[in-house]
């Protein structure tokens, strides 16, 4: 369900589809409320995680993407392997940081991806 639409981005609503899972430490859920926030002018998007039973704040899971291309019914977002992941009690944790390594991506994409790591681990400090 699209909750909000912006020139540069998209926030939409869903709900985790799998069995429950074990995701650095946060419990997903089958049920679990998602609300994503995807970017056409920034390097990254957003899910805000929610628990199926009483909706509390589970935390953040980031992807640093190259930017989002939002159509009328269609968002697409290219993953670029880094994945930070903040608790609800502010614990930072950075996935896929390997493969983002390994990523046979060009200085110009791997430079604003860092940046934006960083950016993203910088506003949870504040």
């Amino acid at each position: 369900m699209v909750l909000d639409r912006t020139t540069t981005s998209l926030t939409l609503e869903a709900h985790f589809d799998r069995q429950d899972l074990d995701f650095h430490g946060m419990l997903l859920r089958r049920g679990d409320r998602f609300v994503e926030t995807y970017y056409s002018d920034r390097w990254y998007n957003v899910f805000a995680i929610y628990d199926i039973d009483d909706d509390h704040h589970k935390g953040w899971y980031c992807n640093i993407t190259r930017p989002a291309r939002i159509e009328v019914k269609l968002v697409y977002a290219e993953d670029i392997a880094l994945d930070p992941i903040i608790t609800s009690d502010g614990e930072q944790i950075v996935a896929d940081e390997e493969e983002f390594a390994m990523l046979e991506i060009s200085p110009e994409e791997r430079q604003p991806a860092m940046e934006t790591l960083g950016h993203l681990q910088a506003m949870v400090t504040i």
